[in-house]
C-alpha cells in the first residue's frame, strides 16, 4: 500500500498549523532606546526611537536625549552612518508626551540640524512648546505656528485623543490617550500600530488613586483587548521611585507598589493568565543613589502577576 499520499497530507496539515505559531514568534517592532533615565543626567533623558522589525524609519517617543543615544547606539553596532546622519534621515517624527525638559531638551537642542518634520503632540503639548520653547525668547522657532518669524522645519500635529491617525513617512499609525501627570497637568500614552500589531508608550503618569482621575483605568480599558488577542506586544510606563516616596510627593509619578496596583486593575480586564509572561518596560527611574536598584528589588517582590519585567538600556536594541 502506498502511504505518500497520506503522508503529504500529514505534513501539509502540520506546516499550515505551524506557520501562525513560527508568524507569532517574529518580532514586530524594534526599539532603540536614545535615553532611559528620569533626570540628572541630560545624556540619558527619556527618549525611544520606535520602527516597525522590518523597517529603519523610526519614530521618536519623546526626545529628551538625541545625539548622545544615537552615539551610544553607534557605538554598540546599531547604525554604521554618523550620528548626523541618523538623526536627520531615520527619525521621521517625534511622539511628544508631554513638555517637561527631560522629554523635550534633544529635540530642541538638535533642532538647528535636524530636517523637516513632524512633532504629535496633544493641544495643551504643543501650547507650551509653542509658547515656552519655539519662541525667539528662548530658542529660534524652528516651526511652522507662533512667534515670528517661523522658519517653518517642524510642523506641529494636534492629536484629538482615542483617534488614530498616521505616522508620516512611517508605515505606523498612534493613537494618543491623555494622561493626568500632577492633576490638573496633562501628560500622553501613544499605542503605536503596524500592520495587526501594537506597542503602547505611557509619557510620565500618576496613579488614578492618587491624581484623583480616571484616565490609567480608561486606557486599561482601551487595549485590555489587545492584550488578549496577543496583538500588544509591550508597554512601556514609569517608575520614577522607590516605595520609600511618600505619596504626597510623588508629582505625578509611579512607584513599584503603584505600578503592580495599577497592573492589577488590567489583569482585572484582561484575565491574570493573559498578563503573565506579557512585557512591561520601566522607564523614567530617577538616577537618585540607590533608586534603581530598591525599585528593582520591589519590583520583583510584588511581581504577583509574573510579567516579563524590562529594564531598557541606552543604546541596546529591545525586539517585540
Amino acid at each position: 500500500m502506498n502511504n505518500t499520499p497520506h503522508l503529504k497530507f500529514f505534513f501539509l496539515n502540520v506546516f499550515l498549523f505551524l506557520i501562525p505559531v513560527f508568524l507569532s514568534a517574529q518580532n514586530s517592532f524594534k526599539v532603540i532606546p536614545l535615553g532611559v533615565k528620569g533626570g540628572a543626567d541630560e545624556s540619558n533623558l527619556s527618549s525611544y526611537m520606535l520602527a516597525p522589525y522590518n523597517s529603519n524609519d523610526y519614530v521618536c517617543l519623546d526626545a529628551g536625549t538625541l545625539y548622545a543615544g544615537i552615539r551610544k547606539a553607534r557605538e554598540n553596532g546599531l547604525f554604521r552612518k554618523n550620528i548626523d546622519r541618523v538623526l536627520r534621515e531615520n527619525i521621521k517624527g517625534y511622539l511628544i508626551s508631554h513638555a517637561h525638559l527631560d522629554h523635550i531638551a534633544g529635540m530642541i537642542l538638535n533642532s538647528p540640524d535636524d530636517t523637516s518634520k513632524n512633532i504629535y503632540a496633544l493641544p495643551s503639548v504643543i501650547d507650551v512648546l509653542k509658547s515656552h520653547y519655539f519662541t525667539w525668547k528662548s530658542w529660534a522657532n524652528f516651526t511652522d505656528e507662533g512667534d515670528p518669524p517661523t522658519l517653518k522645519k517642524y510642523h506641529y500635529v494636534n492629536l484629538a485623543p482615542s483617534i488614530e491617525i498616521d505616522v508620516q513617512h512611517t508605515d505606523m499609525k498612534v493613537t494618543a490617550f491623555s494622561l493626568s501627570h500632577g492633576n490638573p497637568y496633562e501628560s500622553t500614552a501613544f499605542l503605536i500600530r503596524s500592520n495587526d500589531n501594537y506597542l503602547l508608550y505611557l509619557g510620565d503618569t500618576g496613579p488614578d488613586e492618587i491624581e484623583k482621575s480616571d484616565k490609567l483605568d480608561n486606557l486599561w480599558k482601551a487595549i485590555a483587548p489587545l492584550i488578549q488577542s496577543k496583538k500588544l506586544k509591550a508597554l512601556f510606563i514609569e517608575v520614577s521611585f522607590s516605595n520609600k516616596q511618600p505619596d504626597k510627593a510623588l508629582f505625578g509619578h509611579l512607584t513599584p507598589k503603584w505600578l503592580m496596583s495599577e497592573m492589577d486593575s488590567l489583569g482585572v480586564l484582561t484575565g491574570i493568565n493573559e498578563m503573565k509572561n506579557f512585557p512591561v518596560v520601566i522607564t523614567h527611574i530617577k538616577p537618585l543613589p540607590g533608586n534603581e536598584k530598591l525599585i528593582k528589588k520591589e519590583l520583583l517582590n510584588l511581581n504577583q502577576l509574573q510579567l516579563k519585567i524590562i529594564y531598557p538600556r541606552q543604546g541596546k536594541m529591545l525586539k517585540f
